[in-house]
């Protein structure tokens, strides 16, 4: 029987083994697509436990908890944060087959030295052990990130923020991890939401440019991209529904703005036309100015209408939506190619039965600017475990190039989240492993070590162009 997450942990074969700890395990991490605050890293918050770091906006636990039947006191509600953590140590616990237990371990492994089997019965044990870490600076959210080998960190920013925090940090020499920013312009382009009218009010404000048409509008993102740029933004990320196409005229494209402007409501199809005018407009400034575009969709977000009332977006009440039309994303990259504005893109889908068709519209598009210049993502959100993980790579690997792949990244908004780099990479060297002794890839360990090394950590910086900070 093979020992409870040892350092062997998911490595079925001596390929694996070699791979995983010769050249996998000790590349720095490139997490270029997180939630993380950069006020938070700025200021090296500080936790009094590990509740406050791991359950406190972690919507991963709380809906495995709420599956549970634990009572919302325990998860967003106003319980102990001893009592928070006794629950999720008693639901953790019988959560076999989940990922959640596998990084939960992984975490109490690598950062607090606990290797035990949380549980209700070890609950106790091991909130006091770990909690005597946290006075030491080290368990700090930089410390946190230090301990992890984080060379880059890429945030989510949005098209209004002032960015100071990256100003602060860009010129802080002592921290040697970089921490870049990502453009998210999902508000500018959500028109059907009831905030949007008070959103372009605020861009009207932070561009300086009065905002009354849809020109106006990319005018404005125009000077907000400069802005961004000149602060080392180089990639931008969108969450869709799904990949729209529905080209229309610039009248039809103004007519929709202008309606949604005076105070009307917007259909699905007028929603279309915009966000695909919008999109369009985006991908053509990206070429120019050489930012890769993220693409994640097939998520139904905000199910729970009650919650949502309580408790807002990204709060565990989202799920997998099967309207993912793979003609429309082809058709759509289609037309950026045509018209000389698809920039390097990364496109993943919350829907795992996506992974054969973004494999082969990947392969539509491929060219010489770029090694795999269009990518299959990581498995993302509900497919980021053992199962989703290794389906994707194999999808990719049986359709794509594997080789090319820029590899895994948190999409989390914990500073313990970085050993989810680790299960993707013993994951990724598990499959390798078994290609290799199964006769069906030679053992050749020098090309081995050069796609594990690339996967892991030299792809996705040569894909991207970046460049760590130089420190004093």
């Amino acid at each position: 029987m093979q020992a409870f997450m040892d350092k062997d942990f998911l490595l079925s074969t001596e390929t694996a083994r070699t791979l995983f700890h010769k050249y996998a395990e000790n590349c720095p991490i490139i997490d270029y697509h997180c939630h993380l605050s950069p006020k938070e890293i700025w200021e090296d918050v500080r936790f009094e436990n590990i509740t406050q770091v791991w359950l406190g906006g972690d919507h991963y636990k709380w809906r495995l908890m709420r599956c549970a039947g634990v009572d919302e006191k325990y998860i967003t509600g106003d319980a102990s944060d001893h009592d928070k953590f006794m629950k999720w140590a008693e639901v953790v616990g019988k959560a076999i087959g989940n990922p959640l237990y596998h990084w939960s371990h992984l975490e109490l492994q690598r950062f607090f030295g606990w290797y035990g089997a949380l549980s209700a019965k070890t609950a106790e044990e091991c909130w006091n052990t770990v909690n005597k870490k946290f006075s030491d600076p080290a368990f700090s959210a930089r410390g946190l990130i230090r301990q992890s080998n984080v060379d880059i960190i890429c945030t989510t920013d949005d098209p209004v923020d002032s960015l100071e925090y990256h100003e602060l940090l860009a010129k802080d020499t002592s921290f040697a991890t970089t921490v870049l920013l990502a453009w998210r312009p999902d508000t500018a382009m959500n028109i059907e939401k009831p905030e949007w009218p008070d959103y372009i009010k605020r861009l009207t404000s932070v561009s300086g440019v009065s905002i009354q048409s849809f020109a106006d509008l990319k005018k404005a993102l125009h000077v907000r991209m400069d802005f961004f740029a000149a602060h080392g933004c180089s990639l931008s990320d969108h969450a869709l529904g799904y990949v729209m196409y529905a080209p229309a005229s610039d009248e039809e494209v103004e007519a929709v703005f202008a309606k949604r402007m005076g105070g009307g409501k917007v259909d699905a199809h007028e929603q279309a036309i915009f966000r695909h005018a919008f999109m369009t407009y985006v991908s053509g400034e990206y070429v120019s100015r050489k930012w890769t575009m993220q693409l994640h969709y097939g998520c139904r977000r905000d199910n729970n209408l009650t919650m949502y009332a309580k408790l807002g977006p990204d709060t565990g009440y989202d799920c997998i939506d099967t309207y993912t039309p793979s003609d429309q994303t082809a058709a759509f990259l289609g037309s950026l190619e045509k018209a000389g504005c698809l920039p390097k893109t990364i496109l993943y889908s919350l829907n795992p039965a996506d992974n054969q068709a973004i494999d082969t519209i990947c392969g539509c598009f491929q060219n010489s600017d770029a090694v795999s210049k269009i990518q299959h993502g990581s498995a993302w959100w509900f497919n980021d475990h053992f199962q989703g993980m290794t389906d994707q790579l194999t999808s990719l690997a049986n359709l794509g190039y594997l080789a090319g792949f820029v590899g895994m990244l948190t999409d989390s908004r914990s500073f313990l989240s970085y050993p989810r780099h680790e299960y993707f990479r013993r994951i990724l060297c598990r499959l390798i492993g078994e290609w290799v002794e199964d006769g069906r890839y030679p053992a050749d360990e020098e090309l081995l070590a050069e796609i594990v090394r690339g996967i892991s950590y030299e792809n996705a910086k040569k894909y991207f162009s970046f460049e760590t900070k130089k420190i004093n």
